[in-house]
């Protein structure tokens, strides 16, 4: 690649910024049932294409795989009960996701409803919280106040994406994920624990909803 391009790439001039709106607005989409995570893919083109260090969106090596897996999983689900039974009822939420409701014992549905909570955990990790914060890093520099604004920047634009298939109540759910997600990657930009514990907070949720317990799980601590 071109250095100019690569350098271009990495910049805050018009191409720069076309990128980051590019990557942020395309998000993921569908091919019949199928999700596609097209922004992730856009943003590992944006790595190779700009010369950025894989290390810079949190893709880092590890020795420590199992101990990953397992906080990641455990972490996820812990999180999905949490906010479900405690946090989402003390704010006045219904119990029920009627947005994805349609997916309560609908076997048909349950493959595709699965890829698509997989998709998730990497896509919107690699966007939200690898590159924004890489963007975010880049162009304010290093130091504990860029990281207080990233981690509101990207839990408010995390929020605000899931509007348009979950209401406000999945904008509100949504930046709280953000915040302790985010507060975790500015702690230590490791992705893969992130990415794990988001496929297994939404599969936590798919279980709730296919198995009609969204309504039980909301009201074991309020009736």
């Amino acid at each position: 690649m071109n250095s100019t391009i690569a350098s271009d790439l990495r910049g805050f001039g018009p191409i720069g910024i076309s990128v980051i709106f590019l990557i942020l607005f395309t998000g993921n989409i569908f091919i019949g049932k199928l999700i596609i995570p097209l922004g992730a893919i856009l943003v590992l083109l944006w790595m190779y294409w700009s010369q950025t260090p894989w290390k810079e969106i949190g893709y880092v090596k590890s020795n420590q795989w199992f101990r990953i897996i397992v906080f990641g999983i455990l972490g996820g689900i812990t999180f999905k009960i949490f906010l479900k039974a405690l946090i989402m009822p003390l704010l006045g939420a219904p119990s029920i996701n009627q947005n994805y409701h349609y997916l309560a014992g609908n076997t048909s549905q349950l493959p595709f409803a699965i890829w698509a909570m997989l998709v998730a955990g990497f896509a919107e990790e690699t966007v939200f919280r690898g590159f924004m914060f890489e963007r975010i890093n880049k162009l304010l520099g290093n130091g504990i106040r860029t990281k207080l604004v990233a981690i509101l920047i990207t839990s408010l634009l995390f929020g605000l994406s899931h509007y348009i298939n979950q209401g406000k109540w999945g904008v509100l759910q949504g930046t709280i994920f953000g915040l302790v997600f985010a507060s975790f990657y500015a702690l230590r930009p490791h992705i893969w624990s992130l990415m794990i514990a988001h496929a297994s907070f939404d599969l936590t949720a798919l279980y709730m909803i296919y198995n009609d317990l969204e309504s039980r799980v909301a009201h074991l601590f309020f009736n």
